[in-house]
């Protein structure tokens, strides 16, 4: 089996020799000051929001990925519905930091 190793922390080692962020794809990392559990809150009554958490809330917009790397971090992947993602995460999550690529 060939190794992988190094293909996930540097992108241009992909195949096709394309770094992620020129494969169309944009990532935010999110520090919420809430664990990410808590503002699963937001969808108490998941008949009306159509989902029960924030990852099912983000990864409900098509080519969009939610992991959480910790209690309070989430990476967020979206080849093209980020805008609306970050904007609502603005508007309805306690945000501490927030980077983008």
């Amino acid at each position: 089996m060939p190794s992988r190793t190094g293909q996930v922390a540097d992108g241009k080692k992909r195949k096709g020799g394309q770094a992620m962020n020129e494969s169309g794809y944009q990532t935010l990392i999110v520090k919420f000051s809430k664990p990410i559990t808590e503002l699963d809150g937001i969808f108490d009554d998941a008949e009306a929001w159509g989902v029960e958490t924030l990852k099912g809330w983000v990864e409900d917009y098509e080519s969009s990925r939610f992991t959480a790397i910790d209690s309070h971090t989430a990476v967020i992947t979206s080849e093209y519905n980020m805008e609306c993602v970050k904007t609502w995460l603005e508007r309805n999550t306690p945000i501490a930091e927030k980077t983008e690529f």
